[in-house]
């Protein structure tokens, strides 16, 4: 009995240690890290990019954890989404920006700083720190053997803090700290500009080939521009031609309304497809279809609706028992009311839409709501079908120019937008001249012979009723 007694013992002991071995084996050296906060307009567009970017990165199979560094106030349930995709979450307080006062300062980048973290994370040997707007094409794990600092410059003077190479260190982020305190200079408030004056050197530095051996680098690099293509170059050609180091990311440092997660970024943009695409491999629209489903099913409802109740609504639009003297002013009112409840028809669908929905769903949607208001104000105001959806159909056409796939380049595409819509203006403008005369020509009908029904007497009759 007391043989097999050890025998048990030596034998947990040996699976335990078996196991603890293995787990220590598991920890990996390396790290892709983005940042996430809260206080701007957009956090939930830039939660989503995240969750798209780190799900690319998993289905690429790279050799290193993935970190988010998150703001305490980030929701819990957006933490928890993001550790279901296999996400380490380090929870942070913000860094104080003590570049708020500045003239040229942008409120949207108050808590940027707070990627300096990124140099606390000391479990790493190497992390590789993202925006959310980067677009993996295939795996960069051979950054993780650059040195302590390296970047790319896609300005020719200035590197871009989009995707950058660190090797972590208290003692850089306490110095970081220490510049932060003291207040050095930063041309614009943000991380770039604090980074760009605390690496000022950066240019003057070799470029960064991977070691064929595997091993690591020390110092400085820069990075071969392939690690972060700007979508603007993209764009001239409409294809990439970066012959200096591999394409690997493309960065979208774009007007923030055009960053590729928006659905109306496509096709203005032809490579937000892409990020779609990269989006519904990964994360899906799980989230947005239900809202979809709804406003479909209430356009639909508004098209039958406008069309049983148009005699009714026709009869809400004129004042037939007017004064003559009123009649101009009348008619003008009526006149800017048609032009507004068109405007509308064709502006409130594109704000009702989730604005991180696939962009084919999303100008679908679009279509099928601004056609669905319009019928109101064709069916209210008994105007002909054709004209008032003229814009709609320069929509279409518009959408179609630029996302034809064969254009040799961006400059002839580009022309070709500027002459289909150098063509379609003299159309929609005539169309809004025959809406404003079908409505003038309804309103004086209606204004001086009542509907059957109503009796009109005689002046000279009138007056004893």
């Amino acid at each position: 009995m007391g043989r097999r007694l050890e025998l048990v013992v030596v034998v947990v002991v040996v699976v335990v240690a078996v196991l603890v071995a293995a787990a220590e084996g598991k920890r990996r050296p390396h790290a892709y890290a983005a940042m996430m906060y809260m206080g701007t307009s957009r956090d939930y567009e830039f939660y989503v990019a995240t969750r798209v970017m780190m799900r690319s990165l998993v289905k690429l199979r790279v050799d290193a954890d993935l970190v988010v560094i998150a703001s305490s106030d980030v929701p819990i349930p957006w933490i928890q989404s993001l550790k279901e995709d296999g996400v380490k979450v380090v929870t942070v307080e913000n860094l104080k920006n003590p570049y708020e006062k500045q003239d040229n300062f942008n409120t949207r980048f108050k808590l940027t700083l707070n990627k300096l973290y990124a140099w606390s994370l000391v479990a790493y040997d190497r992390v590789v720190m993202l925006d959310s707007d980067n677009l993996f094409l295939q795996r960069t794990d051979e950054l993780f053997q650059c040195g302590q600092f390296c970047a790319v410059f896609i300005n020719p003077c200035i590197f871009h803090t989009g995707l950058f190479v660190l090797q972590p260190s208290m003692e850089v982020f306490r110095s970081m700290l220490h510049e932060l305190e003291i207040g050095r200079q930063n041309r614009d408030g943000a991380d770039q500009g604090f980074l760009t004056s605390y690496f000022p050197d950066l240019l003057d530095r070799p470029m960064f080939h991977p070691p064929s051996n595997g091993s690591n680098l020390g110092g400085i690099y820069r990075l071969p521009l392939g690690y972060q293509m700007d979508a603007s170059y993209y764009y001239l050609k409409l294809r990439w031609s970066i012959p200096c180091g591999p394409n690997s990311v493309i960065t979208f440092p774009s007007a923030l309304w055009l960053k590729p997660w928006y659905w109306w970024s496509w096709p203005v943009l032809p490579l937000g497809f892409s990020w779609h695409e990269q989006r519904r491999k990964t994360l899906g629209y799980s989230s947005e279809l239900p809202v979809i489903l709804i406003q479909s099913v209430l356009y639909l409802g508004v098209m039958a609706g406008a069309r049983m109740a148009r005699p009714s609504l026709s009869k809400l639009c004129y004042n037939r028992r007017a004064e003559k003297r009123s009649f101009t002013f009348s008619h003008t009112m009526i006149k800017v009311a048609v032009l507004w409840c068109i405007l509308a028809a064709y502006t409130i669908p594109f704000f009702l839409i989730p604005c991180t929905v696939h962009p084919l769903l999303g100008w679908s949607l679009y279509l099928f709501g601004s056609s669905a208001l319009a019928s109101i104000v064709i069916n209210l105001f008994m105007l002909p079908p054709f004209p008032v959806l003229t814009p709609w159909v320069g929509i279409f056409g518009a959408l179609f120019v630029m996302a034809f796939p064969w254009y040799s380049d961006g400059i002839v595409r580009a022309l070709s937008l500027f002459a289909y819509a150098f063509c379609c203006a003299p159309v929609v403008w005539g169309s809004l001249m025959r809406v404003l005369g079908s409505l003038q020509l309804l309103l004086e009908r209606e204004a001086f012979f009542p509907k059957l029904g109503e009796l009109t007497l005689p002046p000279r009759l009138s007056k004893f009723y």
